[in-house]
């Protein structure tokens, strides 16, 4: 058993901040940061767009950022942690910049704003077309500097220790503990037993639920599930964000993404034949938030019986694009594809999860000694769906006030340990006989099709009660899987998949109008979508 006072999950812009605002503030706490990859591999590295601040108070203001965050979010967001997270936010995006983070400037040494669907100023500060990299590189390096924050890579998060591993007890809603996780060791083929008095779950989105999204090949829903698994509460997971411009590709897996600030920029949507579109839509047309963009694309795809529809560059300045997209110019050239000679093809993809573990303004659980940060979480600031770049700025808001109140109870140091006895070590020996992966692979690849299929960008009652029959049926193969086969990773993530396909076809069904990200076509009074 290993022991510590605080065990991070998960590596992005979330887990990293957090954890360095509590070893500044404690420099002899203990700190683990597990990540079940590389440990630069998160959500956070593949942010292209950039981190939605005011920073240009002469043409900007909080009340405008509230606004339309507020308007995104079609009014289910909780107004009060819009309007923390939002001015709260020039002070959290000073102290990345103070850890060595890198972001465009003009000649006169203020910040290049860019603008995104739903946004009415330039407010999105970026490095280029990979700020989420820049912002990992020097998040890490400024970990890295810190003797008391370890980082285990390729460590695999099974789940958390809380009373529903002892035998015969009975789990009661506000009663329930964290005690930290049982850890598979990738690399040394063992699960460790991790104790903490304070766990962060900071594991980002689920995008791999569906085939195609823009997530990297992490994002499978982890700290969701094992959060759902230990009776926490997670809520809003109807609300399922597709970024409406990913590269298409004839590939399942995670898309390139193609980032709104093009659209910012002045690209247009259009067929295959030149026709744009999104004036049918939306008076905002291209800048219209993601899910009306996303539902128009889709609804122009069902007309037309095409792929992919195509995003206009042709008429932008190419010095200047390339000069703030190096990183989509050079793709869409290994690609075959040159943007100002021809349309890029995009379709919508699964991108960002509005909702997840439910938590206060200081990032508490339901679960006692368990905080959670970033898209793993419905933290109120989203709603029905996220504002571009808001979720950068979540991370460092809420990691921040997660540290202050961690580094609060560490000082009271009030910690119950005596459950912790009655959980015992992972057995797996006479268990698990059989490797497996081939029904695995075939397992998670039938979960993404029909999610794909039955619980996409529009929904109906009747794809959405399939779905749920659906999944029992892979949940129960997947069930008798995890009793047989070897656990690994693998095994982990489509068991984890599986619990959050349950909750986004289940939460879909509870809902009684269309909001935001979601809708229905049997909720519709009106619609422009033929399906």
């Amino acid at each position: 058993m290993i022991k510590t006072d605080v065990l991070v999950i998960g590596s992005g812009i979330s887990g990293l901040s957090y954890a360095i605002k509590i070893s500044e503030k404690m420099p002899e706490t203990q700190i683990i940061i597990v990540t079940k990859s590389d440990e630069d591999e998160s959500n956070t590295k593949y942010a292209q767009g950039g981190l939605a601040v005011v920073t240009n108070f002469d043409n900007d203001n909080f009340q405008k950022h509230i606004d339309d965050t507020l308007r995104a979010g079609d009014g289910e967001n909780n107004r009060e942690v819009v309007e923390m997270v939002i001015k709260e936010g020039p002070a959290r995006f000073q102290e990345l910049v103070d850890w060595g983070t890198r972001f465009d400037m003009d000649n006169n040494s203020h910040y290049k704003l860019g603008r995104e669907g739903g946004h009415t100023e330039n407010r999105i500060v970026h490095h280029k077309d990979i700020t989420g990299f820049e912002i990992e590189r020097a998040l890490l390096e400024t970990i890295n500097k810190n003797k008391n924050i370890s980082v285990l890579d390729h460590h695999y998060v099974i789940d958390l220790l809380t009373e529903h591993h002892v035998p015969n007890t009975t789990m009661v809603e506000n009663e329930i503990n964290c005690y930290g996780a049982y850890i598979l060791d990738q690399k040394n083929k063992n699960i460790k037993k991790i104790t903490a008095k304070i766990t962060l779950v900071a594991t980002g989105g689920a995008g791999h639920v569906y085939k195609n999204t823009t997530n990297p090949t992490i994002a499978t829903g982890d700290g969701i599930a094992f959060v759902h698994r230990a009776k926490g509460k997670v809520s809003n997971m109807q609300y399922m964000q597709f970024h409406p411009t990913a590269l298409y590709s004839k590939l399942d897996g995670m898309l390139f993404l193609i980032s709104e600030a093009v659209r910012g920029d002045g690209a247009k949507l259009c067929s295959k034949d030149g026709q744009p579109f999104m004036q049918k839509y939306d008076e905002r047309e291209e800048m219209a938030s993601r899910d009306i963009v996303a539902r128009a694309i889709d609804n122009e795809l069902k007309i037309s019986g095409d792929d992919f529809v195509g995003l206009d560059c042709q008429k932008m300045d190419k010095e200047k694009f390339v000069e703030h997209f190096p990183n989509i110019y050079q793709k869409c050239l290994s690609e075959g594809i040159d943007p100002f000679q021809q349309y890029i093809p995009v379709v919508p993809a699964c991108h960002y999860l509005m909702g997840g573990i439910v938590v206060n303004k200081d990032g508490q659980s339901s679960i006692n000694n368990l905080f959670a940060v970033g898209e793993c979480t419905n933290s109120g600031l989203h709603g029905a769906n996220r504002l571009a770049s808001n979720s950068l700025l979540e991370g460092l808001v809420f990691g921040h006030n997660a540290a202050i109140k961690t580094v609060e109870l560490l000082k009271i140091n009030n910690f119950n340990f005596d459950a912790l006895k009655s959980i015992p070590e992972w057995n797996e020996e006479g268990m698990k006989i059989m490797d497996e992966m081939v029904l695995v692979s075939y397992l998670r690849k039938q979960l993404q099709e029909m999610m794909s299929d039955l619980v996409g960008i529009v929904r109906s009652n009747a794809r959405l009660e399939l779905a749920k029959k659906k999944q029992a049926e892979i949940y129960q193969a997947v069930q008798e899987l995890y009793n047989y086969a070897i656990l690994s990773p693998q095994l982990s993530e489509l068991r984890n998949l599986v619990d959050i396909s349950y909750l986004v076809i289940h939460q879909s069904l509870e809902m009684t109008e269309n909001k935001g990200a979601f809708y229905n076509k049997d909720l519709a009074k009106h619609s422009l979508y033929i399906q």
